[in-house]
């Protein structure tokens, strides 16, 4: 008899969906295409949203889960769904502290996945990478288990399955999901992984799964261009906080075109309006604030320093033309006149001329898709008459109509924390609802390792040798991709390395 969860994807959500199902009592196994766990949440950068946590309480911030629940449907627009929002604002908190609270997350920063991956690895498991599933198996309206490819042998596992399994914006299969439902955005560049393929959309359509708003792929205007490679299909994200410490958006004329903190998709459309190319100018308060991020798109090519002639003469301006618009922009901040765009809040100002200036090009990017297979309230799958596929949860990315037609910043690590405690057993007690399956026999070829005897869930701290992390050299075997390996190559990325993980 099968007593264990499969979760597909080992993600923040498929990570953290897994240390669930442990702490209450059942068997976990993690199945993931990639060679390393992670996912696109390591990528991101926007940190994690929550209402009325400890942490804003201690600092006197002002806020509640009503506001954030406005905000999440004004967002949402005329797609929002109010019992998924509720879900998702209701539970920030409680989400955001599970993770402090649990993994010892410092989240003022953006943490690694790591202490998870550690705690998960550790208390009764089995993990498999470069484990690629393929389908559901189903016995009548019930999902039993999964079949999935590793080391080109097909095997089966048998249990309640928790899709975890991310987007679809790096879909550019034969069947790509992007190109059925949004060809017109097809050829942008994207920001995520190339594992990004919808492979749960599609297993859950192939057994009679609702998917829903499909159409809706978030076009992030913040890509990062590589001068050297201006073309590059996969670019780095810039992260939400340049805007936000106070990052101007200017055109090719060296001029504001949009409110740069508007929602994502307003600023997407205003780039493709306005003359190119985009530049984000940060000024060195700015800069200063967020030090890290640009010590490292530097350290990437990605970003450059600038005076106030330098970055005049690279925009194709005379330094008073670019005065003008930094004095324009003073007097909008100091209240003297209005924005033109309606922006309301400004940061790190006066920006003046005899300054040093942090700027990155930008270009709009493929980033997320809100579309997604359709759940209830609780992450049950559903069907296309929206009854409850039992035994098959969504959690995450691939959950749709969470975002509606545009997701907040912030929101989409939340909800792989939210959901993945609905879709197993905070608001119920699953391990009742689903009987264990009689299993097959597994063949020797499938039959899993026996399980260890489980170990204190404690942190090992551990150090690598330079003959460990050399065995890792190939692009498809390497955490930081291809990029890491031509960037770095006989090179010492000591620094680099503690940029990202040293937290």
């Amino acid at each position: 008899m099968s007593n264990q969860v499969i979760v597909v994807d080992g993600g923040l959500s498929g990570l953290s969906a897994a240390h669930t199902v442990l702490e209450r009592g059942r068997k976990v196994l993690v199945l993931d295409k990639n060679s390393f766990f992670g996912g696109n949440s390591t990528k991101a950068t926007s940190g994690i949203n929550g209402a009325l946590t400890k942490t804003q309480i201690a600092l006197g911030i002002q806020d509640s889960t009503e506001l954030f629940a406005q905000d999440t449907a004004r967002s949402a627009r005329d797609l929002a769904r109010p019992d998924l929002i509720e879900v998702l604002t209701g539970n920030s908190a409680s989400a955001v502290e599970w993770l402090q609270e649990k993994f010892k997350l410092d989240l003022s920063l953006v943490s690694r996945l790591e202490t998870i991956l550690n705690h998960v690895l550790i208390v009764k498991k089995k993990c498999s990478r470069k484990a690629h599933v393929t389908k559901l198996i189903k016995e009548g309206d019930t999902v039993i288990g999964v079949e999935y490819v590793k080391d080109s042998q097909t095997c089966k596992e048998y249990g309640p399955v928790i899709l975890a399994t991310g987007g679809y914006a790096a879909d550019f299969t034969e069947d790509s999901l992007i190109k059925k439902y949004r060809p017109d955005i097809y050829n942008l560049p994207i920001t995520n992984g190339e594992y990004s393929t919808g492979d749960g959309h599609k297993m859950v359509i192939a057994i009679g799964g609702k998917a829903t708003h499909m159409e809706k792929v978030q076009v992030h205007p913040a890509g990062l261009v590589d001068p050297k490679e201006p073309d590059a299909k996969i670019k780095f994200l810039a992260a939400e906080a340049l805007r936000g410490v106070g990052g101007l958006l200017l055109n090719g004329e060296g001029k504001r075109f949009c409110d740069e903190l508007d929602y994502r998709d307003y600023v997407t459309g205003e780039i493709w309006k306005t003359k190119g190319p985009v530049r984000l100018v940060l000024n060195s308060k700015a800069s200063k604030e967020i030090k890290w991020h640009c010590k490292h798109y530097v350290g990437r090519g990605l970003m450059r320093k600038f005076s106030c002639e330098t970055l005049a003469k690279e925009i194709g301006i005379s330094a008073s033309q670019l005065k003008a618009t930094f004095d324009d922009y003073n007097e909008i901040a100091s209240n003297k006149k209005k924005d033109p765009f309606g922006k309301k809040f400004f940061h790190n100002v006066p920006i003046t001329i005899n300054d040093q200036f942090h700027v990155p090009l930008l270009a709009p990017v493929l980033h997320y898709t809100m579309g997604g297979i359709d759940i209830n309230a609780e992450s049950e799958v559903r069907d296309m008459q929206e009854k409850v596929i039992p035994g098959l949860f969504a959690s995450g990315e691939i959950a749709g109509g969470v975002h509606g037609a545009n997701r907040l910043g912030g929101s989409s690590l939340l909800g792989c924390v939210v959901h993945l405690e609905i879709s197993w057993g905070s608001h119920k007690d699953a391990t009742s609802q689903y009987t264990p399956v009689q299993a097959p026999q597994a063949s020797p070829s499938q039959a899993p390792a026996p399980e260890k005897k489980a170990e204190a869930a404690t942190r090992e701290k551990k150090e690598y040798t330079v003959e460990e992390v050399a065995k890792h050299n190939k692009e498809n075997d390497h955490p930081g991709g291809k990029k890491a390996i031509l960037i770095y190559a006989r090179k010492d990325a000591t620094e680099e390395f503690n940029m990202l993980h040293d937290k």
